[in-house]
C-alpha cells in the first residue's frame, strides 16, 4: 500500500513533517522495490532520521508535557 503525506504508517506519526515525507518517500521506493511492508518502514525511518539528522533538521517531535 503506497503511503501519502495524509496516510502514512502510525510509527512515523512523531516524525517532523520534513522528516515524515522523506521516510513516505523512501518507504514507497521500497515496496516498489519488493520489500516487506513492515521492513520498508523501519528502513526508511532509519534513513529518514540520518537524513533529517545530516541537513541539521529537528527529526521527532516534542512531547507535550
Amino acid at each position: 500500500m503506497p503511503w501519502s503525506k495524509d496516510n502514512y504508517p502510525p510509527s512515523m506519526k512523531n516524525l517532523m513533517a520534513p522528516v515524515r515525507n522523506k521516510a513516505i518517500e523512501i518507504a514507497n521506493a521500497l515496496l516498489d522495490d519488493g520489500y516487506e511492508e513492515g521492513r520498508a518502514i523501519a528502513i526508511a525511518t532509519a534513513k529518514a532520521e540520518e537524513w533529517g539528522e545530516n541537513r541539521g533538521k529537528k527529526v521527532k517531535k516534542s512531547k507535550a508535557s
